[in-house]
């Protein structure tokens, strides 16, 4: 396998006719607006796509494929958007796919590199890398398209308050504004309506949060419990894992996330000069600078006790 540039990239899209795009699981804005901006595109160029997760993707980001075949079919290529180790797309895709990924595009420095690997570690988004591969491509950017590509940056950026928001973020999010994004209505769906159970959520998940370090490090844990009383899920929580870090003199904030097989999912926001993705590799994960994360198959009181002995290192 081999990093290619984006040009590489659009010639190797010409070749074939018909694709799998994968998403990774828990899929977020970035991975399914990355996804269906690459689809879409795709299917103006006369090609056949359609996009498969192994979890469900929420009904508030229907708008992404409203108006769009995304039927099954045979393929002749597979395409991960936005994932950077064939684990992250779920243990059962993993096996029936993952030794078959042709082409990646993705933006985490923790990529393994397992296929043809279009990988821009600098970019903000796996939203930015399929807007230039788009550009290059020579695509019409759609209203429906350019709606695609704005959720990718803005919920990867926070809504652009992330450090990973730079100029050319900004500069992207104005040319698909003006291009037809509906942003108003996908800033108000992402980042201001809330159901009510995912606040009962919320509410359980911030009662849970312990401090440790002199209030420089900050711990909540969501378990198994508080999904069944909230009557919440994990496809309407993509965005919890950054509460802990809002939390005045907090430099290091961490989600722990219960899975139904009774496995752990760790977020770590990080502040400078705390590197979370250096952090979570020392736990055999990854991801950015300020957002990365790992797993854990033990209980509780071991996920705990291992992130505070790595963590006690960097204060």
């Amino acid at each position: 396998m081999k990093k290619i540039d984006v040009k590489e990239c659009a010639l190797l899209l010409k070749e074939f006719d018909n694709y799998l795009i994968l998403t990774h699981r828990n899929p977020d804005g970035d991975t399914l607006g990355s996804a269906f901006a690459l689809k879409r595109t795709l299917d103006k160029m006369g090609k056949k796509s359609f996009v498969k997760c192994v979890d469900p993707m929420h009904h508030k980001y229907s708008y992404l494929w409203n108006g769009v075949d995304n039927n099954d079919f045979t393929f002749d290529k597979i395409i991960a958007v936005d994932v950077a180790d064939k684990k992250l797309l779920g243990e059962s895709f993993e096996k029936e796919y993952g030794d078959n990924i042709w082409l990646c595009i993705d933006h985490h420095l923790s990529n393994r590199e397992y296929a043809e690997n279009l990988l821009l570690e600098d970019k903000a988004a796996a939203a930015v890398v399929i807007y230039e591969v788009i550009c290059e491509l020579g695509v019409e950017i759609t209203p429906e398209i350019a709606s695609c590509v704005y959720t990718g940056l803005a919920t990867d950026t926070g809504c652009f308050m992330f450090s990973n928001t730079t100029p050319t973020v900004h500069r992207i999010a104005a040319d698909v504004m003006e291009k037809g994004a509906d942003y108003v209505n996908i800033n108000r769906l992402m980042f201001e309506t809330k159901s009510l159970s995912y606040l009962r959520l919320e509410q359980m998940a911030v009662s849970s949060i312990e401090s440790y370090f002199d209030g420089k490090c900050a711990i909540m844990t969501i378990t198994r419990k508080m999904f069944e009383e909230s009557g919440s899920s994990s496809t309407e929580c993509d965005g919890i894992a950054a509460l802990p870090r809002k939390i005045e003199g907090v430099k290091i904030g961490i989600t722990i996330r219960e899975r139904h097989n009774g496995s752990y999912k760790v977020s770590l926001r990080t502040v400078e000069p705390y590197d979370a993705a250096k952090i979570c590799g020392k736990l055999g994960g990854g991801g950015h600078h300020a957002a990365a994360g790992c797993e854990f198959e033990c209980s509780l009181d071991e996920v705990k006790a291992t992130l505070l002995e790595v963590i006690k290192a960097e204060f």
